[in-house]
């Protein structure tokens, strides 16, 4: 398993940016194959169901024990700031488009 950690500052744990963007995400897509860390979802059109971030290192090992996070039906930026293990796939729900940051 690899850890991750960020630079802690007067005690205080520095939240992690993403340094990598993919956008126009509108179909299950592997974002990266390896651990790292999501950063930001921009969603960009609603849609009529939830999306999903999952810690997977390929889009068929996407699966409800791996969620990480929900990605809401609601046009807006979404702070995530979780490490993954495996992987990051985004999943947009039913009509969204979404753009994930990540490192």
């Amino acid at each position: 398993m690899v850890q991750q950690y960020l630079p802690i500052k007067n005690n205080v744990l520095i939240v992690g940016n993403g340094t990598n963007i993919v956008e126009n995400i509108t179909a299950a897509t592997l974002v990266k194959n390896v651990a790292g860390r999501v950063a930001k979802v921009s969603v960009i059109v609603a849609g009529s169901a939830s999306g999903m971030v999952n810690d997977a290192a390929t889009v068929g090992g996407a699966a409800t024990a791996n969620d990480v996070a929900v990605i809401p039906n609601t046009v807006g930026v979404y702070e995530i700031d979780l490490p993954t293990n495996h992987g990051i796939v985004v999943t947009p729900g039913t009509g969204q488009t979404l753009a994930v940051s990540y490192s």
